[in-house]
């Protein structure tokens, strides 16, 4: 690419972000992941505008260090490969001077990547990366960079982070501010954690406009799919059935794949770029984990707000994603992992574990007022207890409050989602 169009690109780009600069921004924990001292890469990763450019350019910004900015998510850029890294090096250079932080937007879209970025760690450059396709990442990262990245995931807004955005005090828990964020988090189950809906007047078209980047952009294009319809069609079904155990033999059949091989890698696809997310059954054989696992939507959004959704209707299904996505958060960052739980006669929804530990079960229910239902929990978290060797036990509910029950001699702890979520502690 010529230098003169280059130039113009970087040009427009650095205008953005001095746009950027005047902005409101909520501080995020994940920030505090990104070690700017460090040598190794810093690599942020998770769907599509879930605010990864954000925070880069806020922990840059924070520590006040003289950095470089290009965004390979930029139409103009599409073109571009390894080859053409220096090229844009040298114009970085002339319009920002000289700097010693290089941030890389959407850096996937680059074939070579990860060839330039060893070469600029080699020279002492520190990089800071954003992509939005998990493998992809990991696998060249774990190729080419051994040992010389660090990786934070980064999801959409967590109730905290909505809280924070608009301004809502989540503590001391007065009755006043009960009541406020009771009312934010009936706000933030119709609306979800993308932060640029926020402020956007058409969820709908917003929510469609991602999922057709997604499809058409990062994976239609990076992984040369065929059949582009059926992989439209089993993402928007898979997002009206969520949450749900994936059955493969079910989906082949009714999507008319001619293989399990096809079908396994588009549900792959789905998965690396975080339309979905799955979770694994508590089990110590490993066929067992893998064959029978739950998929989440990476956000509520995706399942009230598409154009033809069906499961966001159900706020059960709701209630239980924004849970599934808290403790997905947390057992990112506590590099733990979260299961669910299930014998022939009950289940339970998650269990937190700490290698072969169990930290804690949760059972979730928006309404247990009918006396049938408020059983069926309980034994579900019973179910979890015993079947886990977990005696930290907690029923959640959409805003129901009521005293420690003892059950089987077992304590569970019944509280509004709301309430767990902004306590880490719990």
């Amino acid at each position: 690419m010529e230098h003169n169009k280059l130039e113009r690109i970087i040009l427009d780009q650095q205008e953005e972000l001095e746009e950027f600069r005047t902005g409101d921004y909520c501080l995020r924990k994940e920030e505090s992941q990104i070690d700017l001292k460090s040598n190794l890469a810093q690599v942020v990763i998770g769907v599509r505008r879930s605010g990864k450019s954000t925070l880069c350019i806020n922990a840059l910004e924070r520590a006040k260090v003289k950095y470089a900015y290009v965004n390979f998510d930029d139409e103009r850029l599409l073109n571009i490969t390894v080859d053409d890294m220096d090229s844009i090096l040298e114009v970085l250079y002339k319009v920002y001077g000289d700097f010693s932080y290089l941030l890389l937007d959407e850096v996937q879209n680059v074939d070579g990547w990860h060839l330039f970025v060893n070469r600029m760690l080699r020279k002492k450059m520190h990089i800071v990366l954003t992509g939005s396709n998990s493998k992809l990442l990991s696998g060249e990262l774990a190729s080419h960079l051994t040992g010389r990245h660090h990786q934070i995931e980064l999801l959409p807004f967590s109730f905290a982070d909505f809280c924070a955005y608009k301004k809502i005090a989540t503590s001391p828990l007065t009755t006043k501010n009960r009541g406020l964020l009771a009312a934010a988090f009936d706000d933030y189950m119709k609306l979800g954690g993308f932060p640029e809906l926020m402020n956007e007047q058409d969820a709908k078209s917003y929510i469609d406009s991602l999922l057709n980047d997604i499809i058409r952009q990062d994976i239609q294009k990076r992984f040369k799919i065929k059949y582009i319809d059926t992989l439209e069609h089993l993402a928007n079904h898979l997002l009206n059935e969520a949450p749900a155990i994936i059955v493969k033999e079910t989906l082949q059949s009714l999507f008319n794949f001619n293989s399990s091989h096809t079908l396994g890698n588009y549900l792959s696809y789905l998965e690396q770029t975080y339309l979905i997310s799955t979770m694994s059954k508590y089990s110590a054989k490993s066929r067992q984990r893998i064959r029978n696992a739950k998929y989440y939507a990476i956000d509520v959004a995706l399942m009230n707000q598409r154009k033809d959704a069906f499961s966001g209707d159900s706020l059960g299904f709701r209630l239980e994603t924004i849970v599934y996505l808290e403790l997905r958060r947390r057992a990112k960052y506590a590099k733990q992992d979260v299961y669910y739980y299930s014998n022939q006669r009950s289940e339970c929804d998650f269990v937190l574990c700490d290698g072969n530990q169990t930290l804690a079960a949760y059972q979730v229910s928006y309404d247990i007022s009918n006396p049938r239902t408020y059983n069926r929990e309980i034994k579900g978290c019973v179910t979890g207890a015993t079947g886990t060797h977990c005696e930290t036990l907690y029923l959640l509910t959409y805003n129901d409050s009521r005293e420690p029950v003892v059950k089987d001699g077992h304590t569970i702890q019944i509280m509004p989602v709301w309430e767990w979520l902004i306590n880490e502690e719990l």
